[in-house]
């Protein structure tokens, strides 16, 4: 039986799970996640355990924040004039926005605090800093 090497195109289905539980993505529903083993297109904690499975093998899978989205960044959080944001913009807390960096790169962020005078915005990961579980279907390998 075939299995999965470094350099394969691999499609699997997936359920992805915070330690309380929840649900944060999965694949049901939907065609499988496909994806070449070791080329970096997925977090590396889920790349690395792939190699060695066989077609139709399930696996739970546990990826600490550090090989998932990493730890978050203070670096990534930026206080804005609330003057400089339009009035129609939503600032709820934990409103996700789009928001163009000088070089003209499109980033999403998260309001995460709001004032009178300003609002903070978080460009790290939503899953920044949290460890995941997936359980994993291996569906093909092409």
């Amino acid at each position: 039986m075939t299995q999965v090497k470094p350099g394969d195109t691999v499609r699997i289905h997936y359920t992805g799970t915070l330690s309380d539980g929840a649900t944060f993505d999965s694949s049901q529903g939907r065609d499988p996640l496909e994806f070449v083993v070791g080329s970096g297109q997925i977090i590396p904690g889920l790349d690395t355990a792939l190699p060695g499975m066989t077609v139709g093998e399930k696996k739970t899978v546990e990826v600490p924040a550090d090989l998932a989205y990493g730890q978050p960044d203070p670096n990534a959080r930026q206080a804005v004039p609330r003057a400089e944001i339009p009035a129609d913009i939503p600032l709820d807390l934990g409103t996700q926005l789009q928001v163009q960096t000088p070089q003209g790169q499109v980033m999403p962020v998260t309001v995460v605090d709001v004032t009178e005078t300003e609002v903070t915005l978080d460009a790290n990961h939503p899953l920044a800093g949290r460890d995941l579980t997936f359980n994993i279907e291996l569906v093909a390998i092409a």
